[in-house]
């Protein structure tokens, strides 16, 4: 087996800066520290640079730290943040765990994933670690990775001083022996006493009688250290995503406008990406839940939450589009109060298909940014305001088409009225109404110069039917220049709409 550890020491500040609305730009640079019963639980490099260190009382910290954006603890918050690195795993290998802290009372911040049948399906073991990194990135997190045989081996190289990627039992034993003891879960309880001894790496602990670490430490410290080094078996049961997508983000500060939602709410989309990739899904639409400030609640115009359903045409897990279309729609919105708190649920999920390997463009993938292009339109403008043309049952070619807003699911179907390969030519450019052009010796003039037949006549009678008849040979005839033009002519010389027209230009 092999096992890669995602070892994120910074899991809980980095969760707390996503709270930040619009503000995390500076946030790396800018002292932060969360609490846990009014004492440090973690703080930031900017906060310990300023003297704030874990185990201070919260008034220690501001004296230090006047600037200190301080924060509370919250483990369900860490949760969610840890899940969705687990989700990004899961793309990669159904055998995706997440290891106990050593602490009890902190967050688990470890996920462990065995890769072993999946590395050829990746291109060996370096390009599965770059992947995975980029799979990680847009969560927001640090993350140090470490391999080994053995699950608790490889979360122990992550967490030592200097990860290390470990492929067989001698190399884990090697990086193992120089780790420091205390990184085991024994070592929150017998690291001061180890350290006392002079037992300054785990080699140091091994070497001890096994009858006397039992008895002295207990027994759990050898079972541990033979998981580690992989003379004890160590099962792990895997982990799977739950059967729908919800999540939600409390920001520390009110968001008042659009950006500010959108920066939030750009986290929120990358962990659906997230869990879209762990089920091998698409997502139709999505629907985000702006819960607004309760004291504003007191007016009864002020709704308790607004809600933003975006509906896709074609099924899609990047976070980059779905982005963009959330951004169209936030746009068009105002507020109306500020909003304390984001929750985004998908809906319709569909099974994904595989990943394309073209080299060149095809049909399909041209049609996908025509489509792309209409939803964006349609999220900027309304769905009503973004059309297209349809042709319709009417040789008449003023009344052959209609405007209808546009289904992006549909562009580049073809549609269920007249057949283009039956009619002849036909130009997109229609004038409207037609021009009347004068003529000489029967001929059509344009800009006083003759203009060439090339073809014709295309003789239409329709309209008896709803009073509007039209009588007309068509010709197509070029001008001087070369452009090609679309002229027609009374069927009868001295009926009405007799003379010479210009109806459209071919592009």
């Amino acid at each position: 087996m092999l096992w890669i550890a995602l070892h994120l020491p910074w899991l809980s500040l980095e969760a707390f800066a996503a709270t930040l609305a619009g503000d995390a730009a500076g946030a790396a640079d800018a002292p932060i520290a969360l609490e846990d019963a009014r004492h440090i639980a973690a703080a930031n490099a900017a906060a310990r640079a300023l003297g704030v260190e874990p185990g201070q009382k919260r008034a220690t910290a501001l004296a230090l730290a006047p600037d200190l954006r301080l924060g509370q603890a919250d483990a369900a918050r860490d949760a969610a943040a840890l899940a969705a690195v687990v989700h990004a795993a899961l793309a990669f290998t159904p055998s995706v765990c997440v290891q106990a802290p050593p602490d009890a009372r902190r967050s688990a911040d470890t996920v462990l994933l065995e890769v072993r049948a999946s590395l050829r399906c990746f291109g060996g073991p370096a390009a599965l670690l770059r992947r995975l990194r980029e799979a990680v990135a847009p969560l927001g997190h640090r993350i140090r990775v470490a391999s080994a045989p053995t699950p608790l081996g490889a979360a122990l190289l992550a967490r030592g001083p200097g990860p290390a990627h470990a492929h067989d039992a001698a190399a884990l034993r090697r990086a193992l022996d120089a780790l420091p003891p205390w990184l085991l879960a024994s070592g929150v309880e017998h690291g001061e006493a180890w350290q006392g001894m002079g037992l300054a790496t785990l080699g140091d602990l091994r070497r001890l009688p096994r009858a006397s670490l039992a008895r002295r430490f207990g027994a759990a410290l050898l079972a541990e250290l033979d998981r580690a080094y992989g003379e004890r078996p160590d099962p792990r049961e895997a982990l799977a995503p739950p059967p729908g997508f919800e999540s939600r983000l409390e920001l520390f500060t009110r968001a008042d406008g659009a950006e500010q939602v959108l920066h939030a709410a750009a986290l929120l989309l990358a962990r659906l990406a997230a869990w879209l990739a762990a089920q091998h899904a698409l997502a139709r639409g999505f629907t985000l839940a702006l819960r607004h400030e309760p004291r504003w609640r007191g007016d009864a115009r002020v709704p308790a939450q607004t809600l933003l359903e975006v509906a896709l045409a074609e099924p899609s897990r990047d976070p980059a589009h779905l982005q963009v279309l959330l951004r169209e729609r936030l746009m068009r919105l105002r507020l109306p109060a500020p909003t304390l708190e984001l929750a985004l649920s998908a809906h319709e999920i569909v099974p994904g298909a595989a990943p394309s390997g073209e080299l060149f463009p095809s049909a399909a993938s041209e049609r996908e940014g025509l489509v792309r292009l209409v939803e964006r339109l349609q999220a900027r403008l309304g769905a009503a305001r973004v059309q297209t043309l349809h042709a319709l049952h009417d040789h008449r070619p003023e009344r052959a088409s209609a405007l209808r807003p546009a289904q992006p699911a549909r562009l580049g179907q073809r549609g269920a009225a007249i057949e283009p390969s039956v009619l002849p030519p036909r130009p997109v450019w229609l004038l409207a109404p037609p021009e009347p052009l004068a003529a000489r010796g029967g001929q059509p003039l344009l800009g006083g110069r003759v203009l060439r037949l090339l073809s014709g006549p295309e003789r239409i009678e329709a309209g008896w039917w709803d009073h509007e008849l039209a009588e007309r040979d068509y010709f197509i005839a070029e001008d001087a220049g070369g452009a090609l033009l679309w002229l027609y002519r009374g069927r009868l010389p001295d009926g009405p709409g007799s003379g010479w027209f210009l109806h459209g230009r071919f592009a």
